[in-house]
């Protein structure tokens, strides 16, 4: 499961400051690895001919520095396996500077800007590199892509032009290397007490119109108790933020953890504000109406989620937000215990006014930097090569995730499975070893992105159930390219924190009916005077001018 502080920082990111580099399509792309760098003297230990498919393994023993994310679920050790076999294979040693989680991005800021980061920094979130561009100190990644075969292969054999393009900066590089999806994969949705819709004759619901009419029914049932009390809003950018931002896709909007304050019209071929949008508008008037018929426990948008979980294992809710990990790791492991008979289906995420679509531009993850520093390195190609396989190649990412077969897994068939005594990521709790805490493999440092196959091996049969339902919906149109140029971001990002914060702040007035939807023009002009008219108008400005010179 993820970690849900780890996911408030990047949702924080991600709101704060995603400008004007949000999903991008096709140009620019075609240029990367063209660079005339010498880099004949930066070959100590590569391999003379390295191909996608191909072990690396540097011809001489070498060492790179990692910042090492340290998750207080699986403490880092110096006694990994993953480490010993790492080296055994590659003839790299890992040099971990650890970084408690809670701190990593601060720590990374300063490191970065002393100039003591050590080569490779993985873990970040798009837009985080871009506060690093301008001061030279992170390395415009996209000049060196030649050396990475295994990017290179997956970037074409998936079309991932569209979202690569979509980390560029206004020179047309990009510098962060992001973990590559064949196929986006959705997180979070609903998830129900189906003995109780059982027990009252009614089924999973399909659509948000079906899930008003389930929780009308369990009321009634069940009047002195909500429906569906939520948690993830404690300590995150957005009240509710997970139901907010699986509910969006149902409107075609980005909202919860993925909102943006710009949103691709593609019907008007223009930038507009989210959450200015009628569809915006549509969601929060859905969810406005199940607080004001008593359907979802308004604390639902304040409290922890400890209070969210025990009020779902004491019965006084009956449906919750999940991930597939939680769903089995925590409320149905928990509910068996204490509910005779009780069972929780996570469901595909409700189809709303927008049809079955998933968000689009969602096939990139969380990736490396890397150090300015590394390029003096004598080593530097054979680094590029290492990270290339280690990130990217397929073996490598299995080795990531899965560890050594024969030890860690087996593999049969294209099936996976944990060796018997270790369990991952809960699957056999009374298992004397864990993959994470005591291998150090799926470590979130190393292991993202990946084939359908490989990223699928690891489902549970109700996340694989669920993803199998997700993957079958349709992307929805990527927005093309409108980098700003840096004085532009720099005014954008005056104006892009208060017009999330006004966003945010008013959507939970609205939906408590604390603020009556009859003052939602009064709430657009308050917008306007916070320069949200000029803020779109600085992305379709920028839209035109990368339209017009990149054709």
């Amino acid at each position: 499961m993820k970690n849900t502080g780890q996911l408030s920082r990047r949702q924080i990111l991600a709101a704060a400051g995603f400008i004007g580099l949000a999903t991008l399509t096709g140009c620019g792309s075609g240029d990367d690895g063209a660079d005339s760098k010498d880099l004949s003297k930066k070959r100590d230990g590569a391999m003379k001919e390295y191909r996608a498919g191909q072990q690396f393994k540097a011809t001489k023993a070498l060492s790179f520095s990692v910042l090492h994310n340290d998750n207080p679920v699986y403490p880092m050790k110096k006694n990994w396996l993953f480490w010993k076999e790492l080296t055994k294979r590659t003839g790299v040693t890992f040099e971990p500077v650890a970084v408690p989680l809670v701190d990593y991005e601060k720590k990374r800021s300063v490191l970065i800007g002393s100039g003591d980061a050590p080569f490779l920094i993985p873990k970040t979130y798009h837009p985080s590199e871009v506060a690093f561009v301008s001061s030279g100190a992170i390395l415009p990644v996209s000049d060196y892509t030649h050396l990475m075969p295994n990017f290179q292969d997956k970037v074409k054999r998936w079309k991932l032009e569209p979202e690569l393009d979509s980390i560029r900066q206004s020179d047309g590089k990009f510098y962060l290397l992001p973990g590559l999806h064949e196929k986006p994969r959705s997180g979070y949705s609903l998830a129900l007490r189906t003995d109780v819709l059982e027990r009252l004759g009614l089924s999973a619901p399909t659509t948000w119109d079906e899930v008003y009419d389930v929780f009308k029914a369990v009321k009634e049932e069940y009047p002195d108790r909500y429906p569906f009390s939520d948690r993830w809003s404690k300590n995150t950018p957005y009240p509710a933020a997970a139901l907010f931002s699986y509910l969006g896709q149902a409107y075609g909007v980005r909202a919860g953890w993925t909102y943006d304050n710009i949103s691709w019209d593609a019907n008007t071929r223009k930038f507009v504000f989210t959450g200015a949008t009628d569809a915006f508008r549509q969601m929060i008037e859905y969810v406005r109406k199940l607080v004001a018929e008593k359907l979802v426990d308004p604390e639902s948008f304040t409290q922890t989620d400890d209070e969210a979980a025990q009020k779902l294992l004491g019965e006084k809710s009956f449906a919750i937000s999940a991930n597939p990990q939680v769903l089995v790791q925590e409320y149905r492991y928990n509910l068996q215990k204490q509910v005779k008979g009780a069972k929780i289906e996570m469901i595909p995420v409700p189809l709303g006014p927008a049809g079955p679509v998933v968000l689009g531009g969602v096939r990139l993850e969380n990736g490396v930097m890397i150090s300015s520093e590394a390029l003096k390195s004598d080593g530097f190609v054979a680094m590029m090569q290492f990270v290339d396989w280690l990130w990217y190649s397929d073996e490598g990412q299995r080795f990531a995730r899965w560890g050594v077969e024969g030890v860690t897994y087996t593999r049969s068939g294209g099936q996976y499975k944990a060796e018997p005594g270790i369990s991952l990521m809960g699957s056999d709790p009374d298992a004397p070893k864990d993959m994470q805490k005591d291998y150090g493999f799926y470590n979130g440092v190393f292991a993202y992105g990946g084939s359908w196959e490989l990223v699928s091996s690891m489902f549970s049969p109700d996340e694989k159930k669920f993803q199998d339902a997700m993957s079958q919906r349709e992307q929805t149109p990527i927005a093309p390219a409108h980098p700003l140029q840096s004085f532009e971001q720099e005014q954008a990002s005056l104006w892009e924190t208060p017009l999330r914060d006004h966003v945010t702040q008013n959507t939970l007035k609205f939906v408590l009916g604390k603020r009556p939807m009859s003052e939602w023009d009064a709430y657009l002009a308050e917008l306007k005077a916070k320069n949200m008219q000029k803020f779109v108008d600085l992305h379709n400005t920028a839209y035109e001018r990368f339209k017009k010179e990149n054709g």
